[in-house]
């Protein structure tokens, strides 16, 4: 496996494991946490890629994982001697997802958290499902699961596959039913505009067979054009419109979401959830839909949206020092953004919440969504922009530019900074922060571990404070 520390390639490479077969990997970016998984599942990693790496096993398939590109010296090898090798996806539907019914979450946003919360609901429900997740599921501990069930659910990426396969993922997933969420611009690295989105959701809508079934999200606009050309059984859910399933009364108070469902006008059930948020509503009430369209049961479905305990890096609660909270989560987009720090701000009301963003991903770095960016980090009380991740990359004209951000939010009234690293984002913030603040930081990477940086220097600030008390 080319690029076998990625999330999915690690996560494969187990799955693969697990079904009997011998697997090595290569990486330049060996390190934790998916290094840790692969030791604890005894795969050999090799560090930088090699021609050697290949010529010592000959390896029966090579697995080319999406981040690589040509020039790769491995890949190079591959393509040089001609040597069988495919997409990370096209495995999952050969060895995994074929013969079985396939369970694709798909959408912009809430992809990660939905599945997981699928995954949880089938399980209390006694579906014993597999599933493929882009997140360390916790009520799982784990991002992957191979079962002997009927039920494969995996969670429908919308980016692109392998370098010889530019179409999106999940056109591989075999989809019979789908949790479709929403739909808005995103990848603009892969995608020109928002009708090439649309265009991509519309063929994995085309895949659904007859017997399937889609479950659109009706607050979404688009989700909303496009789910009539399905031709399978169509459900709607949504908090906005009218809709199949709707969500109302609900109320955000202490550390859970109560809210009720209806199905055709009819009270269906009363649910309570962890999940903060509105768009968490959304997900839950997506998987109590796709949970009544398999058949299962309702009461074990309600339960196990209660004992839900979330994923990794979604508003997880890093740390709480001297009345600080620090969060950490993967919102990239502007909306995702928005919706974190509402959800927030429904999770501890009346509580001042500071807003620590790093542009990152390439959707996050480009001048296009800089405006949507503005607004979206206004929700926060303060925000403080970083540096971009890759600058280089970009020209003045392309990228957003962290010091006209600031200087817009200023002007609605927000206090807002740019500093370019983490160490300098910690040293400037640590002294300020008062009890019960809420630092919220977000990056769809790992931002120099400053979530660690930061706990670790508020308790040396506590620990001073009682020496010198």
């Amino acid at each position: 496996m080319i690029g076998i520390c990625g999330t999915a390639m690690a996560s494969l490479a187990g799955m693969l494991v697990e079904q009997g077969h011998e697997v090595t990997g290569s990486d330049e970016n060996v390190y934790p946490p998916m290094s840790l998984e692969l030791a604890r599942l005894r795969i050999p990693v090799s560090e930088g890629y090699q021609p050697s790496n290949l010529s010592t096993l000959r390896p029966d398939v090579i697995v080319v994982g999406n981040a690589i590109t040509r020039g790769n010296p491995e890949l190079e090898q591959v393509l040089n001697e001609k040597l069988y090798y495919t997409s990370m996806a096209a495995v999952v539907e050969e060895n995994f997802i074929r013969g079985h019914h396939s369970i694709v979450v798909a959408g912009t946003h809430g992809k990660t958290t939905t599945t997981s919360l699928m995954a949880w609901a089938m399980e209390c429900a006694g579906a014993n499902p597999s599933f493929l997740i882009g997140g360390v599921a916790e009520n799982f501990n784990s991002s992957f699961r191979v079962t002997n069930g009927t039920y494969f659910v995996i969670e429908g990426d919308e980016y692109d596959t392998a370098y010889f396969d530019k179409g999106p993922k999940f056109m591989h997933y075999l989809p019979e039913t789908v949790i479709l969420n929403n739909i808005e611009f995103d990848h603009a690295d892969i995608y020109r505009d928002i009708d090439a989105v649309k265009f991509a959701f519309s063929r994995l809508i085309n895949l659904i067979p007859s017997n399937g079934h889609l479950i659109a999200g009706s607050d979404s606009p688009l989700v909303s054009e496009l789910a009539p050309r399905a031709f399978c059984r169509v459900e709607r859910f949504g908090t906005e419109s009218e809709a199949e399933w709707i969500a109302e009364d609900i109320s955000f108070s202490g550390d859970m979401t109560r809210f009720t469902a209806r199905f055709q006008g009819s009270v269906y059930g009363r649910y309570v959830s962890p999940l903060a948020g509105m768009f968490n509503v959304r997900n839950c009430l997506a998987v109590i839909a796709a949970c009544e369209a398999l058949g299962l049961d309702r009461s074990s479905v309600a339960d196990g949206i209660t004992a839900f305990k979330s994923v990794k890096r979604r508003l997880e609660v890093k740390g709480q020092v001297r009345g600080v909270t620090v969060i950490d989560d993967f919102a990239h987009h502007p909306t995702a953004v928005r919706e974190t720090l509402l959800a927030t701000r429904s999770k501890y009301p009346g509580r001042r919440i500071v807003a620590v963003f790093e542009p990152r991903s390439y959707t996050s770095q480009i001048k296009v969504f800089q405006s949507q960016f503005e607004d979206a980090l206004s929700n926060a009380d303060e925000i403080i922009i970083a540096g971009l991740f890759h600058p280089e990359r970009y020209t003045a004209e392309t990228a957003i530019s962290p010091v006209e951000m600031t200087e817009h939010l200023k002007a609605l009234g927000r206090e807002a900074c740019s500093i370019p690293h983490p160490d300098e984002i910690v040293t400037n913030l640590t002294p300020r922060l008062r009890n019960s603040e809420v630092v919220v930081i977000m990056s769809n990477g790992s931002f120099g571990r400053i979530h660690e940086k930061l706990l670790n220097a508020l308790r040396n600030e506590e620990a001073s404070a009682h020496v010198e008390g």
